[in-house]
Order: C-alpha cells, then structure tokens, then sequence
C-alpha cells in the first residue's frame, strides 16, 4: 500500500492499544515503525529487475519482522519508561505495527515475500489497490480522535472503532473478490477454459470494480466486472503475446525473475531489437506500470544486458474508463 496508509495503520494501532497518557507518543512511534519496512527501497539491489523484484523481500519477511519487534522491544524497555510502564502494550503496538505492514502489502498486486528467504513465489492475494481512500481514511480519522483528545475516555473508542471500520473494508475487498472469482469461473467454463491462469485485482481506488487477466495459449484475456451491473458475466477481449518467445529467453535471468515475481502474469514484445518484458498485473491495456528492458537480440540467443524500467504513461482517461465501466459491465 501507499507510504500514508502504513504509516497511518502503525499510527492507529499504536493509538488503539498505548495507555491514553501514552496515545499521542504512540502515534508517532506506531506511524514511524508502520514506515519502517519500506525503507528498503533506499537499496540499490544493482539494476531495475533486481530493485523491482528484490522490494518487499527481506524487510517484509514474516521470519524477520517480529524477531526484530522483539529486539526493539527489549532495547526499549531498558532505555525508554513509557514501555517500561506498560510494556505488554507496547510489546503489541511493535509487533503488530511491523508485521501489520507486509499483510496489508500482500492484499495487493505487487506481490509481498512473506516467506522470505525460502524460495516461494511472492503473495499477491489482490483484494485492494495499492491506493483506497475507504481504507485510509477510517484510520486518518482515528488517529485525529487520537492526537487532538488523547485523554478523553471516547478517544480510544473512537480510534478503535476506526480501526474496526478499515479491518471491516479489508474483509469485504475478500468477499467482492470471491463474488467476481465465481463470475470468472462461470465465464471461462462457457468459454472452455476451466483451470487457466487468472488474476483479479480491483481497479484504481476502489472495490466495485474488478480488472480480470487470463492466460491462455495465444496469450490472455482482459475483462471487467462491476458489482453494481445487472449482469454476471465478465466481459472479454483477447490479445496476443508470444509465449515461445518468453521460453527462449528464459535462460535470462531478469526474464525467469520476472516470470516468478508475477507468477508469469507477463507480455514479451521485441522494440528495436530489444526485449521487453511487461507486468500484466498492474494496468490496463494498453496503458501498464512496470515494462523492463531485459535483453537484447543476440546470435542466435537473447543476451543479457543491464536492465532498464520504462517509465509507464499516467493517463486520466484510465479513471474515466473504469467510472464507465463500473456502471455497464
């Protein structure tokens, strides 16, 4: 999710769980540690594949976090008084302040290596775009219940209350998932389709309309769902990407990486005697957020050469179509 979402859900939770003389400290502390993840990016891991596909790794870890919650917790009960007044809180505000941040990045599309170091494909379980105001902004309100009256006995219920809300909005982005998922299914089974690879993410800031991918062997499927139209079958319109073309340059090593950190949800396309390796997971056609640069024409073979992210195209009418969209489809 977006820097301000985690910093907000560290904040709410710190807000939620501290001691109300402690509410306003641990709205800082749980914002900073909310933060404290996504610091990796500052890595410079070598070239764009790697910096791409190595973020949300170590630092997301669910093997790293709450050893290291219980590290800083310890260093702060020696040093700090308000944990060593209430150090079972604090223990929960550290704790879930960190690990709270990879489990809400894997509800979106990039992916998350909860796993990290076992060798496991990234969790991307899709329910939430990586910006939804009815997430954020239960918990912006929280925490100025929080900040402004920290001392009120109202304000931990509120600030509770909100995180409630949020916690409410993730559970139902699981069931308007399920819903367009048997719509899927009911789509590709007339289609003679069953069991090909599908994703669903929800379009931009929001959980009532849903971007479907599909991978078939001429290449996939792109359709909508709203959960507002009358009807249950998503709309699709096919597009060809070269499959083969991906096998053989599979002995590059950005090219298997993309494959494995999308889970092959993938397009090749050759420019100017160059590899390109497009993300379908994120965007739309014909507009996408990640394309890399990843080889380049070789004799007979695809060579590698230092990768290169093409900055993606920001158009509005993105917007303007999924509003459309969520209406008729």
């Amino acid at each position: 999710m977006d820097s301000v979402t985690q910093a907000a859900l560290g904040a709410a939770i710190g807000g939620a769980i501290a001691p109300s003389g402690q509410r306003r400290t641990a709205l800082l502390v749980g914002a900073a540690l909310g933060t404290l993840p996504d610091l990796d990016v500052l890595i410079d891991y070598g070239d764009a594949v790697a910096n791409f596909t190595y973020h949300r790794g170590f630092s997301h870890s669910l093997f790293v976090l709450p050893p290291l919650a219980v590290v800083l917790w310890l260093a702060l009960r020696r040093w700090w008084a308000p944990v060593r007044e209430a150090p079972s809180r604090w223990l929960a505000i550290i704790g879930l302040a960190l690990v709270t941040h990879p489990l809400l990045d894997a509800h979106t599309a990039y992916g998350t290596q909860l796993f990290w170091p076992l060798a496991v494909e990234p969790t991307m379980w899709a329910t939430l775009f990586i910006i939804d105001p009815l997430f954020t902004v239960p918990l912006l309100i929280g925490i100025l219940f929080a900040a402004f009256r920290p001392a009120r006995p109202w304000s931990g219920r509120a600030i509770r209350a909100c995180v409630l809300l949020s916690t409410l909005y993730l559970g139902w982005s699981w069931i308007a998932q399920s819903i367009v998922s048997r719509h899927t299914e009911e789509a590709l089974s007339a289609r003679d389709l069953q069991g090909a690879p599908v994703f669903i993410v929800p379009t931009p800031f929001n959980t009532l309309l849903w971007r479907i991918v599909v991978l078939t062997e001429q290449g996939y499927l792109e359709g909508f769902d709203s959960l507002l139209s009358k009807g249950d079958t998503p709309d699709f319109t096919a597009y060809r990407s070269d499959r083969d073309l991906l096998e053989a340059a599979d002995n590059v090593w950005a090219v298997s990486r993309l494959r494995w950190f999308s889970r092959d949800f993938v397009k090749a396309s050759i420019d100017d005697d160059r590899l390109l390796i497009t993300d379908l997971r994120m965007g739309q056609e014909p507009l996408y957020v990640f394309t890399h640069v990843v080889a380049a024409g070789g004799n007979p073979h695809w060579e590698s050469i230092p990768t290169e992210l093409i900055s993606p195209t920001i158009d509005e009418r993105v917007l303007l179509d999924a509003w459309k969209r969520m209406w008729t489809h």
